[in-house]
């Protein structure tokens, strides 16, 4: 995330992304896999104090720092931020369905995600 995301502004911004300049805040980031360094864990921190962090996270691999990130802006800042990992076939199911999808973050750090 630190390579292609700026946590200030909420913008991919790896050159030659498909999504380069394209706003994730407030939105559902559905994100095969996490590119980066261990610093992408303060990036998504500073993105969710700043607001500019998507509001839910669906990854197809789950990645420990992406989810240190989640958990160190819960703590530090109150914001909280679901991230559900799926499986292969639920994966391929997201990239084609069109229309909305509902992530519900639960009081115990669970999330389920609902798909039409």
């Amino acid at each position: 995330m630190k390579v292609g995301f700026d946590a200030e502004s909420g913008l991919v911004v790896e050159q030659g992304h498909p999504d380069h300049g394209t706003s994730v805040q407030g939105r559902l980031l559905l994100m095969e896999r996490a590119k980066g360094s261990s610093s992408s864990s303060s990036v998504l921190a500073e993105a969710l104090r700043h607001g500019t962090a998507p509001w839910a996270m669906v990854m197809r691999e789950a990645d420990l720092i992406v989810a240190l990130g989640a958990i160190v802006a819960r703590e530090l800042y109150g914001v909280v931020m679901p991230i559900v990992v799926v499986d292969a076939a639920v994966w391929q199911r997201l990239r084609d369905i069109e229309g909305p999808l509902t992530v519900t973050a639960l009081d115990d750090g669970n999330a389920w995600l609902r798909l039409p």
